[in-house]
């Protein structure tokens, strides 16, 4: 998670919602990726920490699912990406921040419990929960301090 949390600053930096992840291979621990958002950066909606770091994984796997590897990552996965979590069929989910506005596994629509759910991957939410949510008020007390 510490990893995540790095990737999460640098996209604070950036001016990018701080939101890191990594992904890594179960039985070894090895980090196979990871990434920070960088919607505004590329112009794209999609360009979440978890779309970007399932891509570049599949990449160095040579394919589209991931059932031997685990994703960290500092905020619950929104509902597109909780979907792309399903799609790459990851093993394990760790998230820091709860996110009760816009997530997608233990709020709101809740992907992983709906019929059309491929596969549900174990979740485990809260880890290193003050530091990923911390990240996320400064930088937001911050945005809101600009435009005053």
């Amino acid at each position: 998670m510490a990893i995540a949390l790095d990737e999460a600053e640098l996209a604070a930096q950036a001016g990018e919602v701080p939101v890191g992840a990594v992904i890594v291979e179960s039985a070894t621990g090895l980090v196979l990726a990871r990434a920070h958002n960088r919607v505004e950066r590329d112009n794209d909606p999609t360009a979440h920490a978890e779309v970007l770091v399932i891509r570049a994984a599949c990449q160095i796997q040579g394919s589209p699912r991931l059932a031997e590897c685990d994703l960290y990552v500092t905020l619950e996965p929104c509902p597109l990406c909780a979907t792309a979590i399903s799609f790459a069929r990851l093993r394990r989910v760790y998230y820091g921040a709860y996110d009760p506005k816009g997530g997608g596994v233990d709020h709101g629509p809740r992907i992983y419990e709906q019929s059309t759910c491929h596969h549900k991957p174990e979740v485990y939410g809260g880890l290193s929960e003050e530091a990923s949510a911390l990240l996320l008020r400064g930088f937001f007390q911050a945005r809101r301090s600009e435009a005053d």
